[in-house]
């Protein structure tokens, strides 16, 4: 990792420094364009012949079966299934803590007002495979779509499907599990087909396809769909000061590198020997890790930063909003009330983001891209809907008569002011 000094860059320089990686999208939004046609018009014969096509597998049926799902847990070591139940738990038990409150207040005599909360009827939730099979999201996504009590909770994966993931969708409750991965997939679901059942939004992570599928879709005026979050590469930042041990911010850096190599990862400090350290660190502990080759090129497109102080470091935090935020300095609570816009925050030297990733209990479905400093991370919240309810006594809308009345006038909105004058008629206010 190249080692900068912020004091030393041009304004220009150090707007560049803070930029994320350009995606390449040339052909991209057409050709997901054509999955997504492609389903619609061909329902289930789509998505067998596109799995087939991208995954080399044609499974004999989309519905993994109910027999198959619970005989998983047959399949795996008796460790994994006890992490597997542990996560769980931490992430039900700080879940189950975010239940929302429904308010009642009588605003005015005789003018009563609610807030009200339900669960989504129909959620989706998408868990990528590839290299890397997320175990961990099946339970960020499936455990509060449980809580939140989502009447239909739907899960798609690609082919094959490993049986830890099929065990951890297990134990949330998921019934409705689809051997299926990529665009095709959220088309699926967003448009339904023969097997697929329509969902009214759609969670998790997912590649550059999955992204733009999802962007495409929820921007569609056929599929009224929501989706969590809008998403980019995996990135982390942390601000380390000279207190903190090299060897622990070089493996922060690399297990948020390893997730692919569009990854990025930064660290701010104020301290040259911390920075010359964490490069040659960050070299070591590279050499050893299985997928030293993906994490080599998230590495060429990161950096360090050499700041002055710490209130540079966190003014610089706050510019890049980056979806993990780790603080390993002398004092790390003390920056909280500085810091702003990030998708999760890690305090102290002994909180890797890897708790946050599997068993703290927090949710690692987060914001990247810049997107934290106005997209909050995902919670129960997301699994449920706000809604208000109004009712009014005479009493209370002859209170608010003329207030509604005057502003319907001045808005030239005629048949609102009627609205309430024809409910007046023949009564003295």
């Amino acid at each position: 990792m190249q080692i900068y000094d912020w004091q030393q860059l041009t304004t220009t320089q150090q707007h560049t420094l803070l930029c994320r990686p350009v995606a390449k999208q040339t052909s991209l939004t057409t050709q997901v364009s054509a999955i997504i046609r492609q389903v619609a018009e061909q329902g289930d014969a789509a998505l067998l012949a596109l799995t087939e096509r991208y995954d080399g597998i044609r499974p004999e049926s989309l519905q993994v079966s109910a027999q198959t799902i619970a005989q998983a847990q047959q399949a795996l070591p008796q460790q994994l299934i006890a992490a597997i139940d542990q996560a769980a738990a931490q992430i039900r038990r700080f879940h189950a803590a975010q239940q929302a409150q429904d308010i009642t207040l009588e605003t005015l005599p005789g003018v009563r007002c609610e807030l009200r909360h339900e669960p989504l009827a129909r959620v989706g939730l998408y868990i990528p495979g590839g290299s890397a099979p997320l175990i961990s999201t099946v339970l960020m996504l499936g455990i509060p779509a449980q809580l939140a009590g989502c009447y239909q909770r739907m899960l798609m994966t690609p082919p094959p499907v490993p049986p830890a993931i099929l065990y951890a969708a297990s134990q949330c409750g998921i019934e409705q599990i689809y051997a299926c991965g990529g665009a095709q997939a959220i088309a699926a679901m967003a448009l339904g087909t023969e097997s697929v059942p329509q969902v009214d939004k759609i969670f998790g992570p997912g590649n550059a396809w999955v992204t733009e599928a999802k962007r495409q879709l929820s921007q569609s005026s056929q599929t009224c769909l929501s989706i969590d979050m809008p998403a980019g590469p995996s990135e982390v930042l942390v601000i380390a000061d000279a207190t903190a041990k090299a060897d622990f911010v070089a493996a922060d850096l690399l297990s948020q590198a390893e997730h692919g190599a569009d990854s990025q990862v930064l660290l701010i400090t104020d301290s040259h020997t911390l920075a010359q350290n964490v490069a040659s660190e960050v070299n070591m502990q590279l050499a050893a890790l299985p997928r030293r080759d993906i994490t080599a090129k998230a590495l060429a497109q990161s950096r360090i930063i050499f700041v002055q102080d710490m209130t540079q470091a966190t003014d610089l935090a706050n510019q890049y909003a980056p979806e993990h935020l780790i603080i390993q300095t002398q004092t790390p609570r003390a920056l909280l009330p500085q810091l702003r816009g990030a998708g999760s925050i890690f305090l102290g030297p002994y909180t890797p983001e890897s708790v946050g990733d599997y068993a703290s209990g927090t949710n690692h479905v987060l914001p990247t891209y810049g997107y934290a400093r106005s997209v909050s991370s995902l919670s129960l919240a997301d699994f449920s809907r706000r809604y208000t309810v109004q009712e009014l006594s005479y009493q209370g809308l002859s209170t608010l008569a003329d207030t509604v009345m005057t502003l319907a006038a001045a808005e030239q909105l005629d048949a609102h002011r009627n609205a309430v004058a024809i409910r007046l008629k023949g009564e003295t206010l």
